[in-house]
């Protein structure tokens, strides 16, 4: 049996049949139940295309807050018999998840010599699967210097979602010519623009500036409203496990009552905590030793200090776990490893039961009991957080040093 789960091919194949199979269960389920399998963000995908199909703009659809990219590709769910391609955009993410466990094949192979929750949500019809493709292809192309690739990479997608900003730092800093001590000021800030450097900044910037531009000029001040802007000053309090919660409730009720008086509106520097972390120190500290490990980190603060933070943010960081956990502390101890994963899911458990509560139930339970669950699972990440820097801070670099110098000699004609 450890030798039929070993082949990449068999656990491929088990993958794309749960998806199927999920994927039926689905269509059954929005058929005869109350509560449908489909994710409402699908509903918003497939009504924007819709919108676009009949050449308008993404954003009539109330909640569509996304690149019209993410539309454009959902357009065959517009098509007719609508029973048949409805699902289209399901077995695009279903598709993107296998895709994206391909990579991090390619990823292990590199690095060192079935996620069931991905698979739910992609059938589920939320795009993040997409979203992992182009990160754990970032990640491969960087380790792998391809530089041009891993620039177009990087461009889109911030475009798609702006979080993968953060990993511009890590890959800058990762991207280091050799070591050499110098006291000079004028020769450190030299040698820290090379070429490699320089190649990636320019070109994602361009994609990424030539992306809006393009956007902007199709659909105007709505792409960039629904798009970026809108996420600064966001409040979101629904499904919300982030300790933030009560306070953008608290935001929201007096947005109308006092909206002049309230100066800077907390929301909007809510995210300076969170970018301290993901976007200069975990990158600072971990890139050098580790850019998957760094990655994890940055992505995992990230959505634990984010503001507003929902089960479908944890595919963010769940992606990068297989490059992580077989060299963890997590299973070298497996009473720590079992211990944070009873408490990781009981502290959401506690939450999901206080929001029970509060949105089938009818009950106010925003302080204490919301506010206390918020706090409790927020407590347990940074725990495990912790864990994470302090593990990826421990290994070698010396091996990784010798990987890219390798990639490098290879990879000369990339250049």
């Amino acid at each position: 049996m450890p030798s039929l789960f070993s082949s990449p091919a068999v656990i491929f194949s088990l993958a794309a049949l749960m998806r199927v199979g999920l994927l039926f269960y689905g269509l059954y389920q929005d058929n005869h139940s109350a509560m449908k399998y489909t994710d409402i963000d699908y509903m918003v995908f497939t009504d924007a295309s819709h919108f676009m199909a009949e050449g308008q703009s993404p954003y009539l659809r109330d909640t569509y807050r996304y690149t019209p990219l993410l539309a454009w590709f959902l357009i065959p769910t517009t098509w007719e018999p609508n029973w048949l391609w409805f699902s289209f955009g399901k077995v695009l993410f279903a598709i993107a998840d296998l895709v994206t466990g391909w990579l991090l094949l390619l990823v292990l192979r590199t690095e060192f010599p079935g996620m069931s929750e991905k698979a739910r949500l992609s059938t589920r019809g939320s795009s993040e699967g997409l979203l992992g493709v182009m990160v754990i292809a970032l990640l491969w192309a960087v380790l792998n210097r391809h530089i041009v690739f891993a620039s177009v990479l990087l461009g889109l997608g911030v475009h798609f979602k702006i979080y993968p900003f953060i990993y511009a730092p890590s890959i800058i800093w990762f991207l280091s010519a050799t070591n050499t001590p110098s006291t000079s000021l004028v020769k450190r800030l030299l040698n820290f623009i090379t070429f490699e450097r320089v190649k990636v900044t320019v070109i994602s910037l361009l994609i990424f500036i030539g992306l809006n531009v393009w956007m902007y000029s199709l659909y105007g001040h709505s792409f960039l409203q629904h798009t970026y802007f809108h996420h600064v000053t966001r409040i979101d309090h629904r499904h919300n496990f982030s300790p933030y919660n009560t306070l953008l409730y608290l935001s929201a009720a007096t947005d109308d009552i006092d909206a002049a008086s309230r100066g800077i509106k907390f929301e909007s520097v809510a995210f300076l905590p969170q970018l301290f972390l993901s976007a200069f120190a975990i990158p600072l500290a971990l890139a050098k030793k580790s850019l998957p490990g760094a990655m994890l980190a940055q992505t995992f603060a990230f959505v634990t200090f984010n503001k507003v933070c929902t089960s479908q943010y944890f595919l963010w960081y769940l992606v990068f776990l297989p490059l992580y956990l077989p060299s963890s502390s997590f299973m070298s101890n497996p009473i720590l490893g079992i211990g944070a994963l009873i408490m990781w899911i009981l502290s959401q458990a506690f939450w999901l039961h206080q929001g029970f509560q509060l949105e089938f139930m009818g009950l106010s339970t925003f302080l204490p009991g919301l506010w206390l669950a918020s706090l409790g699972f927020f407590i347990v990440n940074c725990w495990i957080l912790g864990i994470i820097v302090s593990d990826v801070g421990k290994w070698p670099a010396k091996a990784l040093q010798t990987k890219r110098e390798d990639a490098r000699t290879v990879t000369q004609k990339d250049k």
